[in-house]
């Protein structure tokens, strides 16, 4: 009782302090720039922080370190990919897009694709704005399957009781505050997250690295290996590509890009991208070690049993901490959580309100009008993602697949070549975003052979194969096109 009562006490302070970060930034949310990108206004330490922490989500806390407490250092492939598509993301495309950002006077990234090829018939912004919705609705489901199963485990509340309350605590500062809300808050809650990572395995490692090293040799010698799965199968090139494709993805993620746009100078970015790196590789580190630790608590102590790794993380809080310190670590959880749902609903509303409410319903719409919109958008959208989350079984790294894959193959080309190649055009660039997102689709109704390989690959290879060879077959992109791409890099040395 009195475990529950501290560990509840200490999530009651943590969300009052994310409320009152919601709350301050609300007063400083004036119009619908504020509300969707923080009158790009973000330092450094926030805009790397922030996009770290909404990337990484619930799996990272419950996710990967539920696959490394399966698959062992298999999970390094996986993990390895995502810190060399941070690092490639940053570098590649943060400061080109900030710029093309402000050449074009662009908020969304729908809205950016569409004046950046100069779209009259709106195709592209509505399309766009339609997988962001479709996709998002999944990524947001993920958080809120974590949020179910983090209370369900700490307060052993019913599964659906507990995706409620998850999702009540999300929605409540997103709605007000806005871009600012979600950026500082998810700067508080990224440097919980990777604290929390590194805190936990090293308090429960029995001995150093050398005896963990034993230990999982004793359980199974196939858990630290890089070629073999646990049943000493060669791991095939199809389940490496898979692994390591998903940092790919992170070229076509609108909740990551959102932060580039909104950095206050170009030359922030810089250093931002190092803070990035750094903390990838630091909180990636800690989950694959918390799963490897994890696994040797469970079978060491010989009573307890795991029938979820996604909770393995929980458990050793539970049962290694004072119950004052696991509530902050727990804390930790609904950070990671928050820091995606919150971006995720608000990337959502901004499509629902900027690209389809203002663009299709109402082109004279206030910047009032939109933000109000954006609002209930933000309730809508969780509604509907809640209703998905409501599946107690539910994977939150299976979820996040889903919708990571279809964001990198939609987005990732096209905006990657809309950003180096002013040859692209209007046509190709819709062609690419039709072909990568409905790839996603139809991929993963397949089976067996090369259609196990995880979708984001093929997506990305059609997607980019389609938008080079329809740019080459429809004509050269328009004058006025050309003029504003050559604006963009005048632009660029400038900011640089």
């Amino acid at each position: 009782m009195e475990n529950s009562f501290a560990i509840t006490t200490t999530f009651i302070i943590y969300l009052i302090m994310m409320l009152a970060i919601g709350v301050f930034a609300y007063q400083r949310t004036k119009n619908s720039a504020d509300y969707f990108l923080g009158g790009r206004s973000l330092g450094p330490w926030p805009a790397a922080l922030s996009a770290g922490a909404s990337d990484m989500s619930g799996w990272l806390l419950l996710g990967l370190p539920g696959y490394a407490y399966a698959a062992g250092i298999e999970a390094f492939w996986l993990a390895g990919g995502l810190l060399l598509g941070t690092w490639a993301n940053w570098l590649i495309t943060a400061k080109r897009l900030r710029t093309y950002s402000i050449t074009t006077d662009s908020l969304t990234l729908p809205e950016f694709l569409s004046r950046r090829f100069n779209d009259k018939s709106k195709l592209i912004q509505t399309i766009s704005a339609f997988f962001i919705l479709l996709f998002f609705l999944f990524y947001t489901s993920s958080g809120l399957v974590a949020g179910g199963k983090l209370f369900e485990t700490v307060f052993g509340l019913d599964y659906t009781t507990a995706v409620i309350i998850g999702t009540i605590c999300v929605v409540s500062y997103t709605l007000f505050g806005g871009f600012l809300a979600v950026s500082w808050t998810d700067l508080v809650q990224g440097l919980l997250m990777s604290a929390a990572l590194l805190i936990v395995p090293i308090t429960a490692m029995n001995g150093g690295f050398s005896q963990l090293d034993s230990d999982l040799s004793d359980i199974n010698p196939q858990l630290l290996t890089l070629w073999n799965d646990v049943k000493g199968q060669p791991l095939s090139i199809i389940a490496i590509l898979s692994l390591v494709g998903w940092g790919f993805g992170y070229f076509g993620q609108p909740h990551i890009l959102a932060r580039f746009k909104a950095a206050r100078s170009n030359k922030d970015l810089t250093t931002a991208r190092w803070i990035a790196v750094i903390w990838t590789a630091l909180s990636m580190c800690g989950a694959m070690l918390v799963g490897l630790v994890g696994l040797v608590y469970v079978t060491n102590s010989g009573t307890m049993q795991l029938d979820d790794g996604e909770k393995i993380f929980m458990l050793l809080v539970n049962a290694i901490f004072h119950p004052v310190i696991a509530g902050i670590l727990l804390a930790a959880i609904l950070a990671a959580i928050m820091s995606t749902a919150d971006s995720q609903l608000l990337v959502s509303s901004s499509a629902l309100a900027e690209d389809f409410y203002k663009q299709v319903f109402k082109q004279e719409a206030s910047s009032e009008d939109v933000v109000r919109v954006g609002r209930l958008a933000v309730i809508l959208i969780s509604i509907v993602a809640l209703i998905l989350a409501m599946t107690p079984d539910s994977s939150v790294l299976g979820l996040v697949s889903y919708a990571w894959a279809g964001f990198g193959a939609a987005f990732g080309p096209v905006l990657v070549l809309s950003l180096y190649w002013s040859r692209m055009n209007r046509n190709g660039a819709l062609a690419g975003i039709l072909v990568g997102g409905l790839t996603i689709v139809i991929w993963k109704q397949l089976a067996g052979g090369w259609f196990d390989v995880y979708e984001i690959l093929p997506g990305i290879i059609f997607s980019t194969a389609a938008i080079v060879l329809v740019s080459f077959l429809t004509g050269e992109p328009e004058e006025t096109v050309k003029a504003q791409h050559v604006s963009f890099k005048k632009q660029l040395v400038e900011l640089n």
